[in-house]
């Protein structure tokens, strides 16, 4: 019986064919491709994520306010919008406690860690809408309105409950005198126990530069500090103003 060579061809041909292993091949540079960039983006992703509106940047941005000049690094600003150059209304700022610093690296747990409030302060620092800021305001407007005698606080402090017409809630106000330096003065609104601190339970506003009022925030388990806060929050600033 003679062989059909056609047949005898099909028989003994590769069983894989070139344009199949080119197709193959394609397919897979394709698909490695495809996860090379899949696995790029969701490290981007995943790094943009981790840093939640946050940035190691310190790039200065030169803020001008009124009449005052700032020049702030990128990692102490809060928000996004407001690292760059140019006049703004205000800067919302945000600092390590103690060691008043900025987003980095090696801070990034403090940032991050909602259970640990006392490790930073918020400051807003815009220009300055009235002659006094709170400690100026303590005698002629907030004394008329504490209900009853002080109470001792921490570190010094006075503690004053707010009469119930005063439309300040719950607050309740601290106060030093300070002997010959104008008092200190900071309103509250005390937690409930330490585990629900904020880093917003105490307020107070202060003077700078020119014409800017430096409004700061932080957690009442700092009030024993309240006295290297005020430095450090008034150096800093004045340190941030262009001369």
């Amino acid at each position: 019986m003679t062989a059909n060579p056609a047949a005898t061809a099909e028989d003994h041909g590769p069983l894989i064919s070139p344009r199949f292993v080119y197709g193959l091949t394609a397919v897979v540079a394709s698909l490695a491709l495809l996860t090379a960039s899949i696995s790029v983006a969701g490290r981007w992703y995943g790094e943009n994520l981790a840093l939640a509106g946050h940035t190691t940047s310190t790039e200065i941005n030169d803020i001008f306010i009124g009449q005052d000049h700032l020049r702030l690094p990128s990692n102490v600003i809060r928000f996004e919008e407001q690292r760059r150059t140019g006049a703004a209304e205000r800067a919302d700022l945000y600092l390590t406690w103690p060691g008043m610093q900025g987003y980095t690296d090696g801070t990034r747990s403090l940032f991050n860690d909602v259970n640990r409030p006392e490790s930073l302060i918020f400051l807003q620092v815009s220009q300055s809408t009235m002659s006094r800021d709170m400690s100026g305001r303590l005698e002629p407007i907030y004394e008329h309105l504490f209900d009853g005698p002080a109470l001792p606080g921490p570190a010094g402090l006075q503690r004053h409950a707010m009469k119930e017409s005063s439309g300040y809630g719950e607050e309740v106000f601290f106060t030093e005198d300070r002997g010959g330096d104008t008092p200190y003065a900071v309103r509250c609104i005390l937690p409930a126990s330490p585990a629900t601190s904020t880093s917003a339970d105490c307020q107070r506003d202060i003077h700078a530069g020119h014409d800017l009022v430096v409004l700061y925030r932080f957690s009442s388990q700092l009030l024993p500090h309240w006295q290297a806060i005020d430095t450090a929050v008034l150096n800093y600033v004045n340190s941030k103003l262009a001369p």
